[in-house]
């Protein structure tokens, strides 16, 4: 079971604060417990999203590791209410991440998660992502690991699993969103067959 914090504010992300620009895991799982208090489910992803992201370290560079642990932490919290602005929660993740103080990269990571672009331009907002540098990388690519076989409750979830949950959810959606979903399907995977192999060669190397 999660325990949300009660004591966490929003507040003490201010990049004004000492240390406001320190973006490791503890501060980014701090943020996320505290914006998505209100959302029992979005957190338990996010936090079993950590966990997942955790498990890959090894697939990406050393210096990227915290910068990977935090992205998969923080990647939805762009659905809490604070964030909330043009109902995309990638582009209002990010947005509200850069005006905490955020690096751009970690924001940057956030806004394209799990191929977020496919997506933006179904829903007319691609323009809006231009601002975000898109990075295709070991980072972005065990981003999408870690998205994609954490469940939508928490629980750990195979990959198949996942995309089969995503598009029964989704599946009354605007058909332009539908085929979105659809079309980043063989991109998703392919990043999570990657991060595999990197895993693989790492623990042998």
């Amino acid at each position: 079971m999660i325990t949300v914090r009660a004591d966490v504010s929003p507040l003490l992300f201010s990049p004004d604060r000492p240390g406001g620009r320190d973006w490791g895991p503890d501060r980014a799982e701090d943020l996320m417990r505290s914006a998505l208090a209100g959302q029992p489910n979005r957190l338990a992803h996010s936090a079993q999203a950590g966990a997942r992201a955790r498990c890959v370290l090894a697939a990406v560079p050393v210096e990227d590791g915290e910068l990977l642990l935090s992205a998969a932490l923080l990647h939805d919290v762009g659905y809490a209410s604070a964030a909330r602005r043009t109902g995309f929660h990638p582009i209002d993740g990010a947005r509200w991440l850069l005006s905490l103080g955020a690096p751009h990269r970690l924001a940057a990571l956030v806004a394209h998660h799990s191929e977020a672009r496919l997506l933006a331009e179904a829903e007319g907002l691609a323009g809006a992502l231009v601002a975000f540098a898109h990075e295709s990388s070991a980072v972005s690519d065990a981003l999408i690991y870690a998205d994609m076989t954490a469940g939508p409750a928490g629980a750990p979830i195979s990959v198949s699993d996942r995309l089969d949950d995503i598009a029964a959810r989704h599946a009354q959606e605007d058909p332009a969103l539908v085929a979105a979903r659809q079309a980043r399907v063989p991109r998703l995977l392919a990043a999570v067959e990657r991060v595999q192999i990197r895993a693989v060669v790492a623990s042998i190397g």
